[in-house]
């Protein structure tokens, strides 16, 4: 059996098919952690805080010694310091879609990878809702997309039909920010791109590197 280059401390699909885009199949960690705020927390905080929470909680799970690395992420919209969670209902969802209608909110999402050492990064991206309607936010909620999502949309299904323009990361809104994460993978030497055969450009030193089997 070929070990895994990541273990993902997350069950989310769309985070599974965005590392999947950068050619990475993760080992999954299925976690249930309290992401509820602490008090005055700022969003950026949160983000980053939850983020490596996961990883961290991950990389307890596995046995001692296992060199693969841990990634944890987490994503958040915000709205005049407020953050917005995922909707419990349909009158939370609508709720959440009145207030970010016609407006510009933030999306802030987070990024940890435990390896060799713990690495964190950040992604905020700005998006600009068009005005929703009542009738549009209550049939939005009825076509089941937005149950699990941060701010109860998702920019990546029928929610884009609100979205009149996105300044910062598509990944990040949708879940990880690719961006982010090559950066921190590449630091860790998972480099994603083979140079090897590009003429002038020397091959890299570290391949993907290969890590000892070992699971949770």
């Amino acid at each position: 059996m070929t070990p895994p280059t990541l273990y993902l401390a997350s069950k989310s699909p769309r985070r599974r098919e965005l590392l999947a885009q950068i050619g990475i199949t993760p080992a999954i960690i299925a976690l249930e952690l309290d992401e509820a705020p602490l008090p005055r927390e700022a969003p950026e905080d949160y983000a980053q805080r939850v983020a490596l929470d996961k990883a961290r909680a991950g990389r307890a799970l596995l046995p001692t010694g296992c060199e693969v690395p841990v990634l944890g992420a987490d994503t958040l919209v915000t709205l005049d310091g407020r953050i917005l969670g995922k909707p419990r209902d349909a009158a939370e969802a609508v709720a959440m879609l009145r207030l970010l209608s016609g407006r510009t909110h933030r999306v802030l999402s987070a990024v940890a990878l435990l390896g060799q050492e713990e690495r964190l990064a950040l992604s905020g991206s700005e998006v600009s809702f068009r005005v929703i309607g009542d009738q549009e936010a209550h049939a939005y909620w009825a076509c089941g997309e937005p149950a699990d999502k941060a701010g109860g949309y998702a920019i990546q299904g029928l929610g884009a039909l609100f979205v009149r323009e996105l300044r910062g990361s598509y990944s990040g809104v949708m879940g990880l920010p690719l961006f982010e994460t090559a950066e921190l993978l590449a630091a860790e030497g998972i480099l994603l791109l083979d140079t090897g055969q590009i003429p002038g450009v020397p091959p890299p030193e570290l391949g993907m590197p290969r890590f000892a089997a070992c699971h949770p």
